[in-house]
């Protein structure tokens, strides 16, 4: 059996999900936390058992070498040469890639030159990918970009009402982000519905700490939430969403912070944190608010508020809209938050089902029979997405 391997590189961490293919059978999964520091933390799933060990791994390469060592040892793979492909998420690829692509020096030179759009993404997953092409140089090495899916978006959606000469010199415009989430919810709807996914206006909630929203019409994005960067949007854990641009020199002038220091705010201290001051966790405000927790209720208010404003927009934008998609950790597992979002969208014919709606993690239609536009929780799966944009390119060069 041939095997790939999808890998998701942060600044100190590696998430790993191994496949036999094409069947698209999960072999084991993981993460490596803390790399770099002091106590790194490795977990495997093995025979479904989670097996973690705590010690120190000072970078990617130490890690990426630990992983394929456990893969031995846990007689998980018999041999390096069983691993055929590796598919690497790489969150900024610009116009550059509007496509998956093979890595080879050229691209990871290109990916590096992106990284003054993705600072803090880039040049981990530039790490990743390094570390696995020093070990394992001749398996098929693919990148997946974030931004790929939402390059189908028209100039209309992309561009910024500023001058023109800022897009063409600086690549100043929207870019979007979860593109390999959306992707994959929009195909997977199409599936549950039994439509070509050609024929469908839908909406995707992608919602997490970090969360956007897609209109994707005939399969391909037409809008995203997020812009220039995943700052923008809907409120998130701790990001702020759109704002006036012009609070970020007024916030200089009345705190005495820098315009790094205030986007630091924005990244980091705002959104549902923010809000509420107690917590960037959607749990924690659920219960705090049960308890009649005033600031906690306002956060969840907000978070819902914007989500709820971009799906009207984005059925105008369609014409209408055949299916809403709620996914990702928030979208997946909170009854509350949904039915919040749902909650007044009966004009534009949304009829849901509260006892359908208390359901968790997994696949379900929400909606009642008669709706006209279909409600569906999906769980998202971007691993299986980079593991199929890997056997993709493998069979072009084969």
């Amino acid at each position: 059996m041939e095997k790939t391997i999808a890998i998701n590189a942060g600044s100190s961490s590696l998430k790993f999900q191994l496949y036999d293919m094409p069947q698209e059978e999960v072999i084991t999964k993981g993460i490596v936390e803390r790399i770099g520091l002091k106590d790194s933390i490795f977990t495997i799933t093995v025979d479904g058992e989670k097996i973690t060990e705590v010690t120190d791994i000072p970078d990617h390469e130490v890690a990426v070498n630990m992983l394929l060592e456990k893969l031995i040892s846990h007689k998980i793979i018999g041999s390096y040469d069983e691993i055929t492909g590796v598919g690497h998420r790489v969150v900024h690829g610009g116009e550059k890639f509007p496509e998956s692509v093979y890595i080879d020096d050229q691209v990871i030179k290109d990916i590096e030159a992106l990284s003054e759009l993705a600072p803090l993404h880039n040049p981990a997953n530039v790490t990743g990918i390094k570390a696995f092409k020093k070990i394992l140089p001749n398996i098929v090495s693919v990148a997946v970009f974030d931004t790929a899916f939402h390059q189908t978006m028209p100039p209309a959606s992309y561009l910024y009402s500023l001058p023109y000469s800022y897009y063409e010199n600086f690549g100043i415009r929207k870019y979007g982000f979860h593109g390999t989430s959306h992707k994959y919810v929009s195909e997977r709807a199409a599936e549950l519905l039994g439509r070509p996914v050609t024929e469908l206006r839908l909406i995707t909630c992608h919602l997490g700490n970090g969360a956007s929203i897609a209109a994707i019409e005939n399969g391909k994005s037409t809008d995203t939430s997020m812009g220039f960067t995943p700052l923008a949007g809907v409120s998130m854990g701790t990001r702020s969403g759109n704002i006036d641009p012009a609070l970020i020199p007024f916030i200089m002038e009345k705190t005495g912070k820098t315009a790094e220091q205030v986007l630091d705010v924005l990244n980091k201290e705002s959104g549902m944190l923010g809000v509420s001051g107690i917590s960037s966790d959607l749990r924690d405000l659920e219960e705090e608010a049960s308890k009649g927790n005033a600031r906690a209720d306002l956060a969840l208010e907000v978070f819902v508020d914007r989500i709820h404003k971009y799906i009207g927009s984005y059925a105008a934008r369609m014409n209408g809209v055949d299916a809403i998609i709620f996914t990702a950790g928030i979208g997946e597992n909170s009854s509350f938050i949904r039915e919040k979002v749902l909650h007044g969208l009966e004009f534009m014919g949304v009829y849901w089902d509260p006892a359908l709606n208390q359901v968790r993690g997994e696949e379900a239609f929400l909606n009642y029979p008669h709706s006209p536009v279909k409600v569906i929780v999906i769980p998202t799966n971007e691993e299986l997405m980079i593991a199929r944009d890997v056997e993709h390119i493998k069979s072009e060069r084969a």
